[in-house]
């Protein structure tokens, strides 16, 4: 994967030093660690130069990023993908349900990791998959991913200042639900599980926020949006407060209703990694959603 950036210094840019300058831009210390590797990488005006040169009004500094290698362990596979954004720094996907976002033990095919990495095979272009916001193997909807380090190391530290705001869709249990809510209950592992997650006093603090959007057939459609991004934080939350997620076997199984549980990315809101426009990306709700909260339509 290579991209080219090119930045025009201006005077308030003027007398700072190439790392100095980067690191304000957003990249990482390890970013210009690597940088330093590639050959030709850091241009000033058509020539290479140090990362400790001071530069001057009116120059061209320009970062060439090359990587050549693709992910190890994740081989391609031969996958839809559903792609709703792509330019040179970015892709975002609708992920399906019934797709884990990586490979684990053994489970190493399948997964929207090897999707993608097929996806850029096709095209004859190494790629490392670096995910920014994950999601759950049978949660659907919007999914980031970096296509370079610099995009990846910008991104992961907006996720980590809660910049990335990411909104969802779900169709939970009862129409008594209160108009709108903030759930602030720690989540910890539960006990005697690998999986499950419990509301536990010595967790780690979540916080979701919900609004209920309509009410029909003893089922509410709400969008939630996180504070914090704990595992299964949806889920959890909303059978603490009573109205668990249909279709979630795990944490409501007397719902079944669907095959999954009922929850889709729908949207997410975020600065772009190297322009820094602000980016809103929407994903409808999934034909199996549709048809179990409006059956008559």
């Amino acid at each position: 994967m290579e991209r080219v950036i090119t930045y025009k210094i201006n005077n308030a840019d003027a007398g700072k030093q190439i790392q100095a300058f980067l690191l304000e831009k957003g990249f990482s210390r390890q970013n210009i660690t690597e940088l330093k590797k590639m050959p030709e990488s850091i241009l000033v005006d058509g020539r290479w130069e140090y990362v400790k040169y001071l530069l001057k009004e009116g120059e061209d500094l320009t970062i060439h990023i090359r990587e050549s290698a693709s992910s190890e362990r994740i081989e391609p596979d031969e996958m839809p993908l559903d792609v709703v954004y792509e330019d040179e720094d970015i892709l975002v996907v609708n992920k399906p349900a019934d797709m884990p976002v990586h490979p684990s033990l053994n489970h190493y095919h399948g997964t929207l990791a090897n999707a993608v990495a097929y996806y850029y095979k096709k095209q004859r272009q190494e790629y490392i998959f670096r995910c920014i916001n994950r999601l759950d193997r049978d949660t659907t909807g919007l999914t980031i991913m970096a296509k370079h380090m610099v995009s990846g190391a910008i991104l992961g530290q907006s996720m980590v200042e809660r910049q990335i705001h990411r909104e969802y869709l779900a169709i939970v249990a009862g129409e008594d639900i209160e108009d709108e809510g903030c759930i602030d209950a720690p989540i910890a592992r539960k006990s005697d599980s690998l999986i499950e997650r419990i509301v536990d006093r010595d967790g780690q603090r979540a916080i979701t926020n919900y609004k209920v959007l309509e009410r029909r057939n003893g089922l509410s459609l709400i969008s939630l949006h996180l504070e914090t991004g704990r595992t299964h934080q949806i889920r959890v939350h909303m059978k603490h407060i009573g109205h668990p997620l249909v279709g979630d076997s795990l944490y409501a199984p007397e719902y079944v209703l669907m095959e999954r549980q009922a929850l889709h990315s729908y949207k997410l809101t975020f600065r772009h990694p190297m322009t820094g426009k602000e980016m809103i990306i929407t994903q409808e709700m999934p034909e199996d959603m549709r048809r179990v909260f409006f059956p008559d339509r």
